[in-house]
């Protein structure tokens, strides 16, 4: 059950532990996209926090990207000097976050990752994202996504 995943105990537990104000909800069904989630909490998509993780010449680099925005990885590549931002492979993600597409949190993971949070969420009051399992999401805020993340702020588009 989703109540006992470890996985989402482990998310539970950085949110704890970084003084989050929102809590875990699961979901009747499995949203493994923005729009999936956007439907089932009744929000607009680009309220949905994507936590997308890329591979910057084998280092781990987390993008939270509005649900309604591709990530224009030469862009941020560039502007940060990172190497390529190459989309990361299921068993890479799992290595770096403990978590499984689908489901990825942007807190959690067994360290802290290079993260870069989309300027564009700060339009919502509410943001959600994925809290460690297809079925969980957590309610949060563009600010506390940055100060949960050490994240830095970016255009993605």
């Amino acid at each position: 059950m989703v109540d006992d995943n470890p996985t989402v105990a482990r998310v539970r537990a950085a949110l704890v532990d970084g003084g989050a104000a929102g809590e875990i909800r699961v979901l009747p069904d499995a949203a493994r996209t923005a729009a999936d989630a956007a439907a089932a909490l009744g929000c607009e998509v680009g309220a949905i926090a994507n936590s997308l993780i890329f591979d910057s010449g084998g280092e781990p680099v987390l993008i939270l990207t509005s649900g309604a925005h591709r990530v224009d990885t030469d862009k941020v590549a560039a502007e940060h000097g990172l190497a390529a931002l190459r989309r990361a492979q299921p068993d890479f993600v799992r290595s770096h976050t403990g978590q499984a597409i689908g489901g990825v949190a942007p807190v959690g993971h067994p360290t802290r990752l290079r993260t870069f949070v989309d300027r564009w969420l700060d339009k919502y009051d509410v943001v959600w994202a994925a809290a460690g399992h297809p079925h969980t999401v957590f309610s949060t805020t563009y600010d506390e996504l940055l100060r949960l993340t050490g994240g830095e702020p970016v255009d993605v588009e």
